[in-house]
């Protein structure tokens, strides 16, 4: 069996986008010094949303009921983490759990034992006139749904707006030294509450692209960890813009693989090729670690006072 790289570099940053958006804004929060575990909640959350909201008003309703359902299930772990100060990892956790179950029981609850054959409208590849011609690169990167471009967009604005705007600094100076920024003026608490809003809007974003722009369709549980791989692409990226577009490109094509694989014909059980993106999250953490540069007070509770 032959592999056409063109299409298979096309269904790569396909699959890479709702990873690249969520880590995007991990990427954010982890600036301002939070691990935010509940990413893979809003994204489950966010699916849901994107159901419900084009189900009832087409696909502009459905991403907008995505990201108010991420921003819903993140505002929850700012409430509990910023100012009842509680743990950030059991937190996350717990937002987490909370929306999974949550999903499952409202999924069942509104469209009953047979949901699982229910569609909704989604987005239409559109070709980048002239770009979508170039060999190769020209329909991976230039044929693909709107979001995948409004993807770019964001890249290119986190890039710019990080190092070179007064906010983009204030957070980082809150994922260094909130101590500091605290003398300058500025609010930690502040920050990371914006922060984790905006990351639980990408995460609600990127569960929205997953039904809106890839499968059509809702299950449950169907983030199926790509939560947790957006938090791994943070870190394989180095917490810089073009680090996680690279890094979430890597991802998108090892997911990729395992439908490869398993086209191969192969005698080995499919649960194998289907943990290659989870395995190869463990082997990029475990080799990237002791290089890897977070920011100085990444996942330490805030001794300060707002």
């Amino acid at each position: 069996m032959s592999i056409d790289a063109a299409e298979f570099m096309q269904a790569s940053v396909r699959t890479a986008t709702p990873l690249a958006l969520a880590a995007y804004g991990e990427l954010v929060v982890e600036r301002a010094g939070v691990i935010n575990l509940g990413l893979e909640g809003a994204m489950i959350a966010g699916a849901f949303g994107a159901l419900v909201g084009a189900s009832a008003g087409g696909i502009g309703a459905g991403f907008a009921m995505a990201v108010v359902a991420g921003c819903a299930a993140t505002l929850l772990m700012a409430w509990v983490v910023l100012w009842l100060r509680a743990d950030a990892v059991i937190a996350g956790t717990a937002v987490t759990l909370l929306a999974l179950g949550l999903t499952g029981t409202l999924y069942r609850a509104l469209y009953g034992a047979q949901g699982a054959a229910l569609s909704v409208p989604t987005l239409a590849p559109v070709a980048v006139p002239g770009l979508h011609q170039l060999p190769w690169i020209g329909p991976a990167f230039f044929e693909q749904p709107l979001a995948t471009y409004a993807l770019y967009a964001m890249a290119c604005g986190l890039w710019w707006w990080l190092p070179r705007t007064h906010a983009g600094l204030a957070l980082r100076a809150t994922g260094e030294r909130p101590d500091a920024a605290l003398a300058a003026g500025i609010s930690p608490v502040t920050v990371r509450a914006w922060a984790l809003l905006f990351g639980g809007a990408m995460g609600g974003l990127a569960g929205g692209v997953l039904v809106l722009a890839q499968v059509g369709t809702f299950a449950e549980g169907m983030s199926a960890g790509r939560g947790f791989i957006a938090i791994a692409i943070v870190v394989l990226g180095r917490w810089s813009p073009v680090g996680v577009a690279l890094a979430a490109l890597l991802f998108g094509s090892a997911s990729q693989l395992q439908y490869v694989f398993q086209s191969l014909g192969w005698p080995v059980p499919y649960q194998l090729f289907l943990a290659l993106p989870y395995v190869l999250t463990l082997l990029v953490l475990a080799g990237t670690q002791r290089r890897a540069a977070a920011p100085a007070s990444l996942g330490a509770p805030l001794d300060t006072a707002p």
